[in-house]
């Protein structure tokens, strides 16, 4: 089933708000039927809220903000879905040039975009090339020393995801994941299986690791959903947008239907030192950028999510269904 409705919360909310408030002071209520859709609309504020209000700042923040910035343990990491047809390369090399992140991930990249990155490989010698145009190429680029670099197909051939080790100090690696799962749409996959699955056996892997490890990527999922809910507590992972805002990443072109499909995990070690949305690159994304930093003083005062018995059934049978599917 595709939960279309759980990406535009934002946009239902204000809709319900408005009806509401049209509905109380210029409608007039004298039904049964007007009643009943007013404590609706009621229950649909309440219901839109609870999902999205955690994404604003008036919700507690689940990762601490760093008190002192290091570069000795910290990890910046910048991830754009290109738009594979998009040929605005020099916006985005623009864009690497100044912030200078660690970690490079550029997803929809075909070929004519890794031609267009290569001068950048001066800068990133750690790479690894998956060039596509069924738009799920993806390309990872590495200031940082890298080990058991992989390019995986969890669930389905054309569908890469990323998974290695980074160095950010003599002793600490960091695992890193990289993923662009298949969305459900009528022009890529009937359902959610695929994606919901791809993300959970990730966080399944990821719950068994007791290294810093970060997953970013564009999820084709936005951070309220079910699916997404469902990964965090199943992976132990935080997210710095969390009491910060939502942080939307698509569609850059419609700035009344946005929403957060670009993401960035990581386990409760890290304190965030920046996090943002850059510019538009021509893509129907923007670029998202983060900079992170290792911290026992995080760690003590983060929360990590907790899955419990019922959300491990769950995520099993969706992967489950998926390889059986």
């Amino acid at each position: 089933m595709v939960r279309i409705f759980d990406f535009p919360k934002v946009q239902l909310l204000v809709l319900s708000a408005i009806t509401l408030i049209l509905w109380v002071f210029i409608l007039k209520i004298d039904t049964p039927i007007d009643y009943f859709g007013i404590i609706a609309l009621c229950l649909s504020i309440i219901f839109h809220l609870y999902r999205v209000v955690p994404y604003s700042p008036f919700f507690p923040k689940e990762v601490v903000k760093c008190n002192v910035e290091t570069e000795s343990n910290g990890i910046s990491l910048l991830a754009s879905n290109v738009l594979t047809e998009n040929s605005n390369y020099q916006l985005l090399i623009d864009q690497i040039e100044e912030l200078q992140p660690n970690l490079v991930l550029t997803l929809e990249s075909d070929e004519r975009w890794e031609k267009a990155l290569s001068s950048i490989e001066k800068l990133y010698p750690h790479t690894a090339k998956v060039p596509q145009d069924n738009l799920y190429g993806m390309h990872f680029y590495s200031k940082l020393p890298v080990k058991n670099l992989e390019v995986r197909y969890l669930f389905k051939e054309g569908i890469p995801s990323i998974k290695c080790k980074v160095q950010i100090t003599n002793q600490q690696w960091v695992n890193v994941y990289g993923l662009h799962p298949k969305p459900p749409s009528p022009t890529e996959a009937p359902t959610s299986t695929y994606r919901d699955a791809e993300l959970l056996k990730v966080g399944k892997e990821v719950s068994k690791i007791a290294e810093p490890t970060i997953v970013f990527g564009d999820l084709n999922d936005v951070a309220w959903s079910k699916s997404t809910t469902l990964f965090r507590k199943i992976s132990g992972l935080v997210d710095p947008r969390i009491g910060r805002g939502r942080y939307c990443t698509f569609h850059a072109d419609y700035k009344l239907l946005r929403w957060p499909l670009d993401h960035l995990f990581h386990s409760k070690d890290f304190c965030l030192v920046n996090l943002k949305v850059l510019p538009s690159i021509g893509s129907d994304h923007f670029p998202i950028y983060a900079k992170l930093q290792l911290s026992s003083l995080a760690e003590q005062l983060q929360e990590a999510p907790k899955a419990d018995e019922d959300d491990e059934v769950l995520a099993e049978e969706k992967i489950e269904k998926a390889e059986c599917y």
